[in-house]
């Protein structure tokens, strides 16, 4: 039976995760309005029109502003492919890069500022020595729908969401940490060089190795 409440969804465009996501919400909710975008996009303007009870961030490429949030009467969530040590971009990378034993996936509260809203649920698995990029990103958004099905439960229910005990550890992780992650300086020691690759490398995506006053992308060959 579907719960009359109406709920803005806005996700990543052409994402399987993101669809199935979606899906699921129409099939419990009598109202779904969704806007899917890619990075660079601007938030649609018809979104900030929106009111009513429910307001979800999956993989969505887009800060929220307060008055959108402030138009959630129930709740306004976000789901974040990292546990709260990894707040901003790149958290993968960054994992990897630590070489972190742990990884997850966050379900917060929405404020204005990036991934800094109270925790609701964090799950967590562990990252094998042979991950990459490539394997610790699907197994991320594979924990993260399991995350949101159980927490879209509690809404459809009318159930109170619960309360983690886990804090974000730190500032986010902003575009230019990323960078910085992304660029191999030709004199860095070989070590950590291979963090570096493990931590970047994927698919078309390649590091950047840089000499004085020239650079070129790292092929993993």
């Amino acid at each position: 039976m579907k719960i009359t409440k109406k709920v803005l969804f806005l996700g990543k465009n052409n994402d399987t995760f993101t669809l199935k996501a979606l899906n699921h919400l129409r099939l419990i909710f009598t109202e779904v309005k969704d806007y899917l975008g890619d990075w660079g996009d601007k938030l649609p303007a018809e979104a900030s029109c929106w009111e009513g009870e429910i307001l979800i961030s999956y993989k969505s490429r887009w800060i929220i502003p307060k008055n959108l949030l402030d138009k959630a009467k129930e709740a306004a969530i976000n789901f974040h492919p990292a546990s709260p040590d990894y707040p901003g971009i790149g958290c993968i990378n960054f994992a990897l890069y630590d070489n972190a034993n742990e990884y997850g996936a966050t379900c917060h509260h929405m404020n204005p500022k990036v991934d800094s809203g109270d925790i609701i649920k964090v799950v967590k698995f562990p990252i094998y020595p042979s991950d990459n990029v490539e394997t610790l990103l699907t197994r991320t958004y594979e924990h993260q729908l399991i995350l949101f099905y159980e927490i879209i439960n509690y809404l459809h229910k009318g159930k109170t969401l619960p309360k983690s005990n886990e804090k974000w550890s730190r500032e986010p992780y902003s575009r230019k940490d990323f960078d910085e992650l992304n660029n191999i300086q030709i004199d860095m020691d070989s070590s950590e060089i291979k963090k570096r690759i493990r931590a970047t490398l994927y698919k078309d995506f390649r590091p950047k190795l840089s000499f004085k006053n020239f650079n070129f992308e790292l092929n993993e060959d």
